[in-house]
């Protein structure tokens, strides 16, 4: 039996501050940002549904956060271990990325 796979759909949610990942229309995962007084996204969690897991979605939506805050010129500040570990393993063209002094506690 074969069974495709629906593609994942990332999409911004400014209402809820956060990028969701979506598969067949469910929401599957989701990275969630604040905005400071300066106006850069900090990044502090990161979750996929545990019915989802295995399938890469933690780094589809990290990744396509990533790289809409490059093309929107925002400023990033990754706190949450997946969207620093994303970032110390792969090159974002046009991120500005301060990284924080001290890890921010989940």
């Amino acid at each position: 039996m074969t069974h495709t796979e629906a593609q994942p759909i990332v999409t911004r949610n400014d209402e809820d501050r956060r990028y969701e990942v979506h598969v067949d229309d469910v929401l599957a995962g989701f990275t969630v940002f604040r905005i400071d007084a300066q106006g850069r996204l900090h990044f502090p969690h990161t979750e996929v549904d545990p019915a989802f897991r295995g399938r890469g979605l933690a780094q589809a939506v990290v990744a396509e956060a990533m790289a809409d805050a490059a093309r929107r010129g925002e400023t990033v500040v990754p706190h949450c271990p997946v969207v620093s570990k994303y970032l110390r393993e792969h090159d974002v063209p046009g991120l500005t990325v301060a990284w924080p002094d001290q890890p921010h506690p989940e």
